[in-house]
């Protein structure tokens, strides 16, 4: 069953946590990629100096305007997509990083993207994943409930999760809004 807008529409660490074991799916001309989630990051719109909202004024309108369930995709370092659900809580908003997937489905059109050997290499960082689902900016301000290009299914797992803290980041370094699963070998980071 796909997510829809009720599933993003709770405070992003809490919809951070939900999205571990449900599964990306993208549709191509070369056939269905699938992979489960399995590593995530929340960011708030406020008292979070790491967010877009707070480093990015461009970024403030499109949280205000957009409902949860929005893509947000941005370029990072000059070479990496960066692929982001908004969630939107009755009084907590912002978006929530999808970090590494463990591929399910596709994994050869994958393994055509992202030319490594190993299969753990496919998915496991969040620049990995955009590359390998062929994820770019062109998937900006697109509604994930709503899309039969690319969605959430429901797989009714409930893993074992495993909090930490965000990385990569300067600012709300030591937030601990960084989620896992545990022993999963998709995940970027330990």
């Amino acid at each position: 069953m796909k997510l829809d807008r009720n599933f993003f529409s709770e405070d992003p660490s809490l919809v951070a946590r939900k999205l571990l074991g449900k599964v990306l799916v993208k549709r191509t001309p070369e056939g269905t990629l699938r992979g489960k989630v399995v590593e995530t990051e929340a960011y708030y719109s406020k008292g979070d100096p790491a967010s877009h909202f707070q480093v990015r004024p461009s970024s403030r309108d499109f949280f205000r305007e957009k409902p949860s369930g929005t893509i947000y995709v941005y370029f990072t370092y000059g070479n990496h997509w960066m692929f982001n659900i908004l969630a939107k809580g009755e009084d907590k908003s912002g978006a929530v990083l999808i970090r590494a997937l463990e591929p399910v489905e596709g994994i050869d059109i994958m393994r055509k993207y992202r030319n490594v050997e190993k299969d753990t290499e496919l998915t496991s960082g969040p620049g990995k994943l955009t590359q390998a689902f062929q994820i770019n900016g062109s998937f900006n301000g697109r509604d994930i409930t709503k899309n039969d290009e690319i969605y959430f299914e429901d797989t009714g797992e409930n893993p074992d999760i495993v909090t930490t803290s965000r990385i990569g980041i300067k600012g709300g370094k030591d937030m601990p809004l960084r989620f896992y699963v545990k022993g999963n070998r998709y995940v970027s980071k330990k």
